[in-house]
């Protein structure tokens, strides 16, 4: 029994000592980012937050910088844009696209899929994220599509 006991409280004090290690290692705080210009729009919610070195970017709609305008043309150009957002949040942050690791992509037809996708793989010229992508039933500012990122910070 006393052997038992000793094994037991061995794993246990292994197991204390392992979090207690990664709670050292793990960073104390998230970090709210924003901008001047985001927070003039006065939107409810945050550009992103970043927790150690993962970046998640709020949803980027096709929307012209630090206005709440929507580029004309459709879902190309809503595209391009919402992507050049992304690109301008990341870059601001220590990031880019080819540090992006997850992207979802909601749209309110899925029919641009297709036209989606052509500049979507332009603005990452080679480098493929891991993506979801999903029809939404309306979009903020009657958008066509809206993008979220989860990046990491360039080392």
């Amino acid at each position: 029994m006393r052997y038992f006991v000793c094994l037991l409280l061995g794993l246990l004090g292994g197991f204390v000592g392992a979090y207690l290690f990664e709670l050292q290692r793990a960073p104390s705080a998230l970090t709210v980012l924003s901008t001047p210009e985001q927070d003039a729009l006065n939107l409810p919610f945050a550009e992103g937050v970043q927790l150690g070195d993962v970046i998640y970017l709020s949803g980027q709609l096709g929307v012209k910088p630090g206005s709440l305008d929507v580029v004309p043309g459709g879902i190309g150009p809503q595209t391009r844009q919402a992507l050049e957002n992304i690109q301008a949040s990341l870059r601001r942050y220590g990031s880019d696209l080819d540090q992006v690791l997850k992207c979802t992509v909601f749209m309110a037809d899925m029919a641009d899929w297709p036209a989606m996708n052509v500049v979507y793989q332009e603005m990452f010229a080679g480098h493929r994220p891991a993506r979801s992508a999903l029809g939404a039933g309306g979009l903020a500012l009657g958008a066509e599509l809206e993008i979220e990122c989860i990046a990491r910070v360039n080392r």
